[in-house]
Order: structure tokens, then sequence, then C-alpha cells
């Protein structure tokens, strides 16, 4: 299937997002869809797939001009989008959720489980993965799911599929598998336009590469003749330089330390210390227990024993509390539901983590709350109309910057990270990492979770890498490469340690 979009024009409320926007894809190619946070992308495709309408333009497809007023009426033509957040019912089985809306009966107008248990299988065979279609949803991985929701489009005959973020929660493992399927799924001549902000992903899997930058058609590059930097420049405008700053900082003596934390049946015997000024990168597997060992720190998982020191002294961290009362501050994986009130200003986000500093008597100060939200939009970089702006109506990067303001003023001796750059787009990114620089040169303790290799070894001083529970290994900044962090990761050990 060929489509082509030209002279795309949408506004809402009055505000342009896309501005003679266009695309172009061609049969049994995987298109990478990029741009920064708020560039239009998911915007133009939902134009495409019938969720918006378009103010101006055309859509073309297989020569013919076209209108998709629903999401059904695109699928019925072969294109399916497969949004960031799954759509799945996690309490209805793998045949189910394929076959839900689509059910196949008999002449009775009874289900026929037997042939819908049968297609399923035909179709997880053709994908190439093992799923069994009486598994509910909530039994399978991420990765799994995602696999379902593909399986879900060839049930339609997809001739184009929209995949966003596919990787997003995938570990190493499933993202290969990803690719895997992918790839044939092009050799049959399926079209898959990938939105990402993973550069690496981009230049692994993709044939060409489109750039949007603010609502705007900027430019088409064949990936095998083209480069990170040129990508990079054509997405925000400017040379960004290298991809991480940096870093002068001296640490200082450890401030931080775990000592035998365990929690049964999830982590064991987890020891480990942080200097101050130090960026400790951890790394391992999906399911290796990383974002439990911080939680659990954090005071917010039961059944934890051991012991946690703060400049020497033992401290007690029964709630998250108890956590920021000692001097530790986290920024969770999932802003959106743990770290943000989305329907709630810049302003009311970060007093409401810092309400001690901001008010008297249980009164609040309105000259202090306005000095502090007015420093900590400065400060970070925050783009927005002011402290009223509604966080929803932020980019993914300046509400991870919102995130990182509210912590900010909690002065924070030790700072946990996990996955700080998680939908974020690559200027966004850069700005962080300055943000995680300037907190370490004051001394913060960084600790720091992330699922993105390059991103461990271009902003940690060491790397902890967790392997099932337990700690793999740790591996110095001039040691520490991918193929060392794998080794650890599943289980091997280096020579050198």
């Amino acid at each position: 299937m060929q489509i082509e979009m030209r002279g795309i024009n949408k506004s809402f409320t009055g505000i342009p997002v896309l501005q003679n926007a266009g695309f172009v894809l061609d049969d049994g190619e995987i298109h990478a869809l990029m741009g920064e946070n708020g560039a239009g992308k998911s915007t133009l495709m939902k134009i495409l797939t019938g969720v918006y309408t378009r103010d101006d333009g055309v859509v073309i497809v297989d020569g013919k001009e076209v209108v998709y007023h629903n999401p059904q009426e695109a699928e019925k033509a072969g294109i399916v989008f497969i949004h960031q957040e799954l759509n799945v019912l996690f309490d209805l089985t793998v045949e189910e959720n394929m076959f839900l809306g689509k059910e196949i009966t008999n002449r009775f107008g009874i289900c026929d489980k037997k042939a819908m248990r049968k297609e399923v299988r035909r179709i997880l065979d053709i994908l190439g993965v093992s799923i069994d279609p009486a598994q509910k949803m909530d039994e399978l991985s991420v990765g799994q799911q995602q696999m379902i929701e593909i399986a879900k489009a060839l049930m339609v005959d997809a001739k184009v599929i929209i995949m966003d973020e596919p990787t997003a929660a995938l570990s190493a493992s499933e993202t290969e598998t990803l690719f895997k399927v992918v790839r044939g799924l092009r050799e049959k001549g399926v079209s898959i336009v990938y939105i990402s902000h993973r550069m690496e992903e981009i230049f692994e899997l993709c044939d060409r590469i489109t750039i949007l930058r603010d609502g705007q058609y900027i430019g088409t590059r064949i990936i095998a003749k083209t480069d990170m930097g040129e990508i990079v420049k054509m997405m925000i405008g400017r040379e960004i330089g290298e991809r991480y700053p940096e870093r002068n900082v001296k640490m200082g003596d450890v401030v931080f330390e775990v000592k035998d934390l365990n929690c049964e049946g999830i982590f064991k015997n987890v020891n480990f210390s942080v200097r101050a000024g130090e960026v400790l990168g951890v790394a391992g597997l999906m399911g290796a227990g990383r974002t439990e060992i911080m939680q659990a720190i954090f005071g917010n998982m039961p059944g934890v024993t051991g012991q946690i020191f703060m400049n020497g002294k033992e401290i007690h961290n029964k709630t998250p509390q108890h956590a920021m009362a000692n001097g530790i501050g986290f920024i969770t994986e999932d802003r959106k539901i743990e770290g943000l009130l989305l329907e709630k200003s810049i302003r009311e986000n970060i007093s409401l983590a810092n309400l001690g500093k901001i008010s008297k008597n249980s009164v609040i100060s309105a000259k202090a709350e306005k000095a502090m939200v007015d420093k900590g939009i400065a400060d970070v970089h925050i783009k927005c109309t002011g402290p009223a702006h509604e966080c929803n109506n932020l980019s993914g990067g300046n509400q991870q910057k919102v995130v990182f303001a509210k912590w900010i003023f909690t002065d924070p001796k030790v700072l946990i990270l996990d996955e700080p750059t998680r939908g974020v787009d690559i200027g966004a990114k850069k700005e962080i990492y300055s943000i995680i620089n300037d907190l370490a040169a004051e001394g913060v303790a960084i600790i720091m979770v992330s699922s993105e290799l390059p991103e461990v070894l271009g902003m940690s001083d060491r790397v902890m890498v967790v392997h099932e529970g337990k700690i793999g290994g740790f591996i110095d900044k001039e040691k520490a490469n991918q193929e060392n962090i794998m080794i650890l990761a599943t289980g091997g050990k280096l020579d050198e340690y």
C-alpha cells in the first residue's frame, strides 16, 4: 500500500499543531517518523487513521484521495494504528481480545471457539511467537501483549501498521523478537510506520526516515545515506554536539549505603554505596528487580529487610514520607501516573511536594510560592506559557522537567531516577542530562536506572548490574561497555572483577 499525505494542516482551539505537514509511505518498507515531543507525529498519524479530521490537505492511498472518518474505516482499508498505550482488556484471554467484536459464529449465532482458536494459532505461527490463546492478557509480558496487538492487525489483513514507541517498555530480548517480526512483515509486503525516540533502533531497523519539526515537514532521508548528526540537526534545527554532556564532577565521600537488602522472591543480598556527586547507573534486563530495589529503598514495598545508611547513620524508610524526610527523592518511571497530577498546573505540581517550604501555620505564602515556581521553570528550562500551564498540555520532555523541578526543591541528598528520559525526545534528553550533571555538581548522589545502555554508559561514573534480583557486579566507567554489561545482566562473570 502506498500512502501520500500533502499539505496537512491541523489546529486545536486556534493553536496550529500541523502546518503543511506531509509523509510518503511506499510498499513493504519500514519508515521511521521522528521529531521532538510536540512535533506532530502522532497527530499526523491520527489524521491518517480517522481519529482527527484535517483542516486542510490531502491523503492519497494507492492513487486515490481518501477521508477516513474513524479508525474502523481505516482498519477496513488495511491501516492499523498500534498506540503506545496498548488497547487490551487484561481480564480477557488472548483469544477473546483478538476476536472482540469480530467473533466467528456458527449458523446458530453461537461463537465457534474451535474456529477462533485455530485462527489465533495460525496468526501467531505467522509471527513466530509461542503464546497460548487461552492465557489471560494480564499473564503476558508487555512484549507478548505487543505481539497480540500486531496479531490483531494481521487478522484484518493490515497492509500498513503504525507503531508508536513500540519498545518503550520492552526488554532487550523482547525488542529483538519484535524487530524479527517487523522485518518478517516487511518481507510479506506490509509497510510499517515506526515512531520512536530511540535513534539506535531507527538505524538498525528502518529503511527511510521522515522528520517533523514544530508541526512542519522537514525532510525524508534514506537511512543508509544519512547519520545521527544530520537527523538530530533536522529534528531540532541546530547541531546538538555530543549527546551526553561532559562530566567534570569531583566526587566526595560515601553518603548513601545499602547493606543486605532483601525482599523474599524479589531480590536478595543487595549491597551498594553511592558517593556525593556520583552518578551510579543501574542496568539489567527487564524483570531483573531494578525498580523493585529502588521502591524498597524509598519505603514503597512491604516485607523488606536490611539496613540503609545516610552519611554513616542508619535510617528507616517505612514509607515514602520517611524516605523524603531522610533526604531521598525518587523520580519514577511513569511520570503520567506516579510523577504528576496531569490535570493540575505546573505551579500546583511543584508546590504540592514543597508545601513546608512555602507555608507558615498551614497557610501558603503566595509570594514564596511564586518565587519557587518561577525559579523552577527557569532553572530546568520548562517551555510553557507560565506557572498556570496545565501539565497535561506539556510535551513529554517538559512534563519530565516539571517532575525534576518538584524534586529539586525538596533538597535531596540522594536522588533516584527510574528511566528518567523514557518517551523524551533527543533535545529534551540532553537538557535532562545537564540537569542531572548540575545536581551531581552540587553534591547530590544520583542513582539512575535505565534500559537504554548508551544512556547508562554516557552518564554513569559506575554501573551496577542487576541479574535476577541479585547484584551481578559493578563496572567502573573506564571498563564499561555494552558487552560487559550484558555479560553481567545475563548471569555471566567478568574475569577482571
